[in-house]
């Protein structure tokens, strides 16, 4: 009965002291609410712009954030993925262009700030009119429809983190030597957790630290010759000391947090699924017919009779101007910067399907071309949409793909056949030579000259060109690529491994198998052009009245530019030690270190190279844009010169003035020509 009467004046007594409770709490929340808001109201977060434009070159603008009130620490979540979320200030920022910057304190009070960037010069505002325009095309040309399905998810994760050691000690060491570890293999460790240590040339020690929590998987043991003067054992893909194995992958991120994605572009499934088709509809000519491609090329079969400007040989070169160049010297680059060496091998699988889409539409060029009283010949995609499709009852649907190529392709004739090549021309002379900087005009100038003299004279003086740049050129190029492969030659089957598993088992930081291959087709699809068709308009002013002949000949084109050429880049990179990234080069620099690191004199080959190749690219597609010209505006002779003054005048252009988004939106009407010309 104690206990009974005990428990009801338990309940009886409770709810009094519940209310009691209740009011305490009530009363210390609202306390803490009055005293945050009365301390924000006396220190509210606000933020100031400082902007800075250095100069009138495009994209060169800075941001500097001024934050007072709030609590710190700040981070700064910018629209930039370059810009890290510890960084105040932004730059490389576009003028005329918005930008948006989230700024959030200790306690998550954020304030968004959104403001103009002005720009100051012709070039910064024509370069931020033209980046709506740019996004508008990538938004359709590399619109990913497996993301759209929910066939693949486009983020990257990584699966472990690589423990390295420091890049610029083993660059510059005589020697090194993983000394100790300091964890077992197999092992938990937490981020900040120390490794290991490696010894260097002169008693200079590196301690190795744990970037991640996970588990220890070294690669080396105590006691590794890791670098020596005549013996480097880290040359081949990534200089990976150890690895820590997160317990789940993770998604990779941008320095601003957004996560990295590696989409599946429509174009460039469009150009494959293009290529795989003809591959198995021609019988896979890509493979039969390259014997007899050599024999044509040979002149083994020329007949001079035969009707036509140029031979097999001269209309495969100056094709092959238009290809070779900066995409493989500069595309390769890129390609095993972002897929690692595994990207080359699909390089050369998009190189080996590419032959067949070349041969299709190089045979069409010629079938279909048009002849004039004079000998002149006009012909490509715009001629063969039109005629064949019209003898198929598809005459509307013929005209409108013949339009779109042809304007398309008069787009890329000024824009990335032309103003692209001299700028990049112009960047890497005047890198090499200061005294040119600033004197982008004249040199404009005097390479509009140049190459005004070669295509007054039409097919005949570009082809005379070209088939004594090319070759040399690229003789040039493969030779010392050849050299350096030889002095490695003992290493030839670790890289073809690192190759094959980077191809098939790369790391999902690169994006996975699917991410890998995307990269290597999308540079290949820009380096040799198989189904854009731009091909076809050299190739139909050959001399031959055997249209499949040229596109027999056709298939060398893909072939030396990305399975020769592009292997041979990738091998280099590989060999020297710069296909890991960690040097930080990207494109034409990072191959310019890769073969300066042999000779060091090379870069002022790969200068001339790229100068060169520039030249021969702009002639070749100067007749590309010509032919297009034509067949929407008629071949009169002011019609011709029209075009050809606008085409010096943009050569000009491209030297003096970074455009930019312009550029971009040339390539891109580059890749966009495939569309009408693969359908068709």
């Amino acid at each position: 009965m104690a206990q009974k009467a005990k428990l009801q004046e338990t309940l009886i007594f409770e709810p009094n002291q519940l209310k009691f409770m209740k009011q305490k709490i009530l009363f210390l929340f609202s306390f803490i609410l009055v005293s945050t808001l009365s301390l924000t109201a006396q220190n509210p977060l606000q933020v100031s712009v400082t902007i800075t434009n250095p100069s009138n070159e495009i994209n060169d603008g800075i941001i500097d954030l001024n934050v007072v009130g709030g609590q710190a620490p700040y981070t700064y979540h910018w629209d930039i993925a370059s810009v890290a979320l510890t960084e105040s200030r932004a730059s490389g920022i576009t003028e005329g262009a918005e930008f948006t910057v989230t700024v959030k304190d200790a306690n998550g009070l954020e304030t968004t700030l959104t403001q103009l960037f002005p720009s100051t010069s012709i070039e910064e505002t024509l370069n931020s009119k033209f980046i709506p325009i740019v996004n508008a095309f990538a938004g359709v040309f590399f619109w990913d429809p497996l993301d759209f399905m929910g066939i693949r998810d486009p983020k990257i994760y990584a699966e472990q983190a690589s423990v390295i050691a420091n890049q610029n000690l083993i660059d510059k060491t005589e020697k090194a030597v993983l000394k100790e570890w300091f964890v077992k293999k197999g092992k938990k460790v937490a981020e900040g957790d120390m490794l290991g240590v490696v010894q260097f040339s002169g008693n200079i020690f590196d301690t190795l630290y744990a970037a991640d929590a996970g588990t220890f998987s070294p690669q080396y043991k105590a006691e590794d010759i890791l670098v020596s003067n005549t013996l480097e054992e880290v040359q081949v893909g990534p200089r990976d000391l150890a690895f820590i194995k997160f317990p789940q992958p993770k998604v990779v991120l941008n320095p601003n947090g957004t996560p990295q994605t590696q989409g599946v572009p429509i174009i460039v499934l469009w150009l494959v699924l293009g290529a795989l088709f003809f591959t198995i509809r021609m019988g896979f000519i890509n493979f039969r017919g390259v014997r007899h491609a050599i024999e044509l090329v040979a002149g083994k079969f020329d007949n001079p009779d035969d009707k036509g400007e140029v031979s097999h040989f001269q209309a495969l070169t100056t094709a092959l101007s238009a290809t070779v160049g900066l995409g493989n010297i500069a595309g390769v680059a890129v390609a095993i910067t972002l897929g690692g060496p595994g990207a080359t091998f699909w390089m050369v699988i998009a190189g080996l399907i590419g032959m067949a889409s070349k041969f299709v539409e190089c045979t069409l060029g010629v079938k279909y071309r048009k002849i004039n009283e004079k000998g002149e010949v006009s012909g490509g995609p715009m001629y063969y949409l039109s005629a064949a499709l019209e003898k198929q009852n598809k005459k509307v649907l013929g005209k409108v793909l013949a339009f779109i190529f042809t304007v398309l392709c008069i787009g890329a004739s000024f824009g990335g056949g032309n103003m692209f090549q001299a700028n990049q021309a112009f960047a890497q002379l005047s890198n090499k030579i200061p005294a040119l900087q600033g004197n982008g005009v004249w040199f404009g100038i005097v390479l509009a000259i140049l190459v005004g003299i070669v295509i007054i004279g039409g097919i005949k003086s570009i082809a005379k060109v070209t088939d004594k740049i090319v070759p040399f050129m690229c003789g040039i190029y493969v030779l010392f690529a050849l050299i350096i492969i030889g002095m490695n030659f003992t290493f030839i089957d670790d890289v073809f491994m690192e190759i094959i598993n980077g191809a098939f088992s790369p790391s999902a930081l690169k994006g996975g198998v699917v991410g890998v291959l995307i990269v290597g087709f999308q540079r290949a699809a820009f380096s040799n052009e198989a189904g854009v068709g731009s091909a076809s308009i050299a190739h139909s002013a050959s001399k031959t009245d055997e249209p499949v002949s040229e596109g027999i000949v056709s298939l060398l084109e893909p072939f030396v530019d990305t399975v020769l050429v592009c292997t041979m880049t990738a091998l280099v990179l590989v060999f020297t030690g710069f296909a890991d990234g960690a040097s930080g080069l990207t494109g034409s620099e990072l191959t310019s270190a890769a073969f300066s690191s042999v000779f060091p004199w090379f870069s002022w080959v790969l200068v001339v190279a790229i100068f060169l190749f520039a030249f021969s690219t702009m002639i070749s597609w100067s007749y590309y844009g010509l032919k297009a010209w034509g067949y929407l505006f008629g071949d009169s002779k002011i019609a011709t010169s029209a075009y050809k003054v606008i085409f010096l005048f943009f050569i000009v252009v491209g030297s003096s003035v970074g455009l930019g988004a312009v550029l971009d939106f040339s390539d891109l009407m580059v890749l966009g020509m495939a569309f009408p010309n693969i359908l068709g």
